[in-house]
């Protein structure tokens, strides 16, 4: 079994201090038994996430990391060997001093809207010109088009609740279909009666995942829980140390027995700037017989503040 575990921590101070408080005796048991193996990541400006890139890594991806036909994959849609784009539907809200793009889900859309918002656009997408277009769902649009390969841009969590201007597409092509579709929202007769209604106006989209479909590596043991996800992007901490106490008693404790027995085990933690892979270490003679009895306790609040 291995469990991979995304948004485990924060770099700002009150996430910080959130994971001071933190209560996990079963991830501090299994931080005892296991060993870092591996660690991938740089910093917290990186385009794509240690999520990212742990997934990346399991699925043997070596250098695309084409994250829209894999989502465009599971949902349904035949991505063959296009390249594909993931287009967002969000909410930029202007302040004084940045733009922040606030959580897609802050929108609300149904798919009767969603859809109608997304087919309104397929002007911009001629099929004979070479595109694509498919619904993938109410926050999940998809195009493909031989001009979205080998280009890069910063992926949908680096940006939510943040200023987004260091996360702007460099592509010139990425640019301007940005500016193309902001244009098009700007005054559109949906956003009309979202405004009569007093709902937010979806006045943007993000671009993000482009590359060509790339087959993955199958993971049977490989489990994700993305649990902490909305919390963290909420900065809702309460709710953050819940969702903790809740991997402790649950995944991470069948993790753990699983290690008492002897069984394969393997655990990544991913932050905002490293995933840290944690495996068993090979132990002989009394090492291993003491390291049974009485295995010491690992320190979680520092394993955490390295991610």
């Amino acid at each position: 079994m291995h469990l991979m575990i995304p948004h485990a921590s924060a770099l700002g101070e009150a996430g910080r201090h959130a994971a001071q408080t933190l209560a996990l005796p079963r991830l501090a048991a299994l931080l005892g038994r296991l060993t870092p193996d591996s660690s991938l990541g740089s910093d917290e400006y990186s385009l794509n996430t240690p999520l990212e890139q742990a997934l990346a890594a399991q699925w043997g991806w070596a250098d695309a990391l084409p994250f829209a036909a894999a989502q465009a994959a599971d949902d349904g849609i035949a991505v063959e060997a296009k390249a594909w784009a993931l287009l967002t539907p969000l909410h930029l809200s202007v302040g004084s001093d940045q733009i922040t793009a606030l959580n897609p889900q802050a929108l609300k859309l149904d798919e009767a809207e969603s859809r109608a918002f997304f087919e309104s656009l397929a002007w911009l997408f001629p099929a004979d010109e070479g595109w694509t277009m498919a619904w993938g769902a109410a926050s999940r649009w998809y195009v493909a088009h031989d001009s979205l390969a080998d280009l890069h841009s910063a992926s949908l969590e680096r940006v939510i609740n943040r200023n987004v201007d260091p996360w702007m597409p460099e592509a010139r092509r990425l640019r301007s279909l940005q500016n193309e579709l902001q244009m098009l929202l700007h005054r559109h007769a949906l956003n009309e009666a979202r405004e009569a209604r007093g709902a937010l106006t979806l006045n943007s989209v993000w671009i993000s995942g482009c590359g060509r479909a790339q087959p993955r590596r199958p993971q049977p043991d490989l489990r994700v829980d993305t649990r902490l996800r909305e919390p963290l992007i909420n900065e809702d901490w309460a709710a953050w140390a819940e969702v903790w106490a809740q991997l402790d008693a649950g995944p991470l404790c069948e993790l753990l027995k699983r290690a008492e027995a002897g069984q394969p085990v393997e655990l990544t933690l991913c932050g905002e700037r490293f995933a840290r892979r944690y495996r068993p270490q090979a132990r002989r003679g009394l090492s291993q017989l003491w390291h049974k009895l009485a295995a010491p306790k690992g320190d979680v609040l520092a394993a955490l503040e390295a991610l």
